[in-house]
């Protein structure tokens, strides 16, 4: 159907979307015709599946093929939307699957079985008697009931984030220190400081949904940058600076979800560079860094908050129903943001504060978090395993965190995958859903801890057959 040239420079996944689109333009592709399989197409011009995963998932998200459960990837009719070839029949509706989609079924199917698409810990792998020990403690103490908080939060806790970011050489006073109602808190107070209608916001990609809707719902103009193993797409990153004036940079350097990656310390000296060189504004989110068991620099430290706020939070390794999350950042900025958290909540809850105060100065808290990240580190080299002997490509294997970023090539539309999962019990991470521009896509995410039942992995393998069985029958047929 196509030559490919390896020796060339350009990428083999963009020889293959210029070719089959420049067959579909010229009609040698007519409407409603069926491309090969991925396996198929790839066995026939010596490629990867996964490069012909990732040209066909380009080809959908531009529009030129249309990818149906069971059937295969075709040539997309214009003004008919995909009907099934030779049947006239409407091709079913494909949800939206956004941020909005995303917290709906997160909350709604907590209570399914299996839950390796969640963001959380299960109960047990967290710090639950220091959290009753802390109850306790302040019952008998006798919490204060009447009046709010301070408009900073808790004293007693801010200074102990405080000591911990010195010991990670980020210099700041308690007063530089804010608390919020987990880091959704602080990501909106971050935004609506910085952010107006129409600003160009850089954030990862693929990156955190519920962000991805906030800044859309604020008017931004949302840019992805795509992650790599090491951190960021630095050439990628420059065009698109090159292109836009953005004005902040969102992003999570350190074992980011969903991709887990770390960026490198080179990469983020460049990214403190660009910063400077542009003048935008980077917003760290660090809430894994009590996962990383390596000792590693963040943006906020060799900046020492000048063009970077800093922001954390406690819900990953204490409680996520805590919702204790915290910012650090430059005095003036502080100060817009805590009259923003007054103006749109007063002030955040001191006795959920007390609660987390205690936890953090518990005798075995630093015990807690080295038993976590070893449980961690176990769970990823088990489930990382598992993944690759049923064939997933994994996109890093960081061996911390709480995340691995997968996909298999008899599975390319994770949606699919991840409602048919649903009626089994299960709770999938489906990867458009991460996506700037939400695409059909056979990436997931799995959360380590959660992928442990058996069930999942049964499943797994029988989507895996069935992809497999139409892939060949697909064959069969070209």
């Amino acid at each position: 159907m196509l030559t490919l040239s390896p020796e060339l420079q350009t990428p083999l996944v963009s020889q293959i979307v210029d070719g089959l689109r420049g067959l579909i333009a010229g009609q040698v592709l007519k409407p409603g015709s069926k491309l090969p399989s991925i396996r198929a197409f790839a066995a026939a011009h010596g490629v990867s599946v996964f490069t012909v995963v990732e040209a066909y998932d380009r080809l959908v998200a531009q529009g030129w093929l249309v990818s149906r459960a069971n059937a295969g990837f075709f040539v997309k009719r214009r003004g008919d939307e995909g009907a099934a070839p030779g049947t006239g029949a409407p091709e079913r509706a494909v949800p939206r699957f956004d941020a909005r989609w995303y917290l709906k079924q997160i909350y709604e199917n907590r209570n399914l079985p299996m839950k390796p698409g969640c963001g959380w810990l299960p109960h047990d792998w967290l710090f639950g008697d220091a959290v009753k020990r802390s109850m306790r403690q302040l019952s008998s103490d006798g919490p204060e009931l009447d009046g709010y908080g301070l408009p900073h939060g808790h004293m007693a806790l801010r200074m102990v984030v405080a000591e911990s970011l010195a010991e990670h050489h980020l210099a700041v006073d308690s007063d530089q220190v804010l608390l919020t109602q987990g880091s959704s808190q602080a990501l909106d107070l971050v935004a609506r400081c910085l952010v107006k209608p129409g600003d160009v916001v850089l954030v990862d990609d693929p990156g955190y949904p519920n962000l991805l809707f906030m800044l859309r719902f604020a008017g931004a103009q949302v840019v992805g940058v795509p992650r790599t193993a090491a951190g960021y797409d630095l050439p990628a990153l420059e065009a698109l600076l090159a292109e836009h004036q953005p004005t902040v940079f969102f992003t999570q350097p350190r074992l980011q979800s969903p991709t887990c990656s770390v960026a490198s310390v080179a990469h983020l000296h460049r990214l403190l560079q660009l910063a400077e060189q542009h003048h935008f504004m980077l917003v760290e989110n660090d809430i894994y860094a009590d996962m990383d068991p390596g000792v590693r620099p963040s943006l906020a430290s060799l900046d020492q908050l000048n063009r970077v706020i800093y922001l954390g939070s406690f819900s990953k390794t204490i409680s996520p129903n805590l919702r204790t999350g915290f910012l650090a950042a430059r005095r003036d900025l502080l100060d817009e943001l805590v009259q923003l958290k007054m103006i749109s909540g007063l002030t955040s809850s001191e006795i959920t504060e007390r609660i987390t105060f205690g936890v953090v100065t518990d005798g075995r808290w630093r015990k807690h978090l080295k038993s976590l990240r070893e449980r961690l580190a176990e769970a990823h080299r088990t489930v990382g395993r598992r993944l690759l002997n049923l064939g997933f490509e994994l996109f890093h294997e960081p061996e911390a965190g709480m995340y691995l970023w997968a996909r298999h090539p008899d599975l390319p539309d994770s949606a699919e995958l991840s409602k048919e999962a649903t009626g089994a019990g299960i709770m999938l991470g489906p990867g458009q859903l991460f996506l700037v521009e939400p695409r059909p896509t056979g990436w997931l995410r799995f959360n380590v801890a959660f992928s442990q039942d058996e069930r999942m992995w049964r499943f797994l393998e029988q989507r895996i057959e069935m992809g497999q069985q139409v892939a060949e029958q697909g064959s069969s047929l070209t």
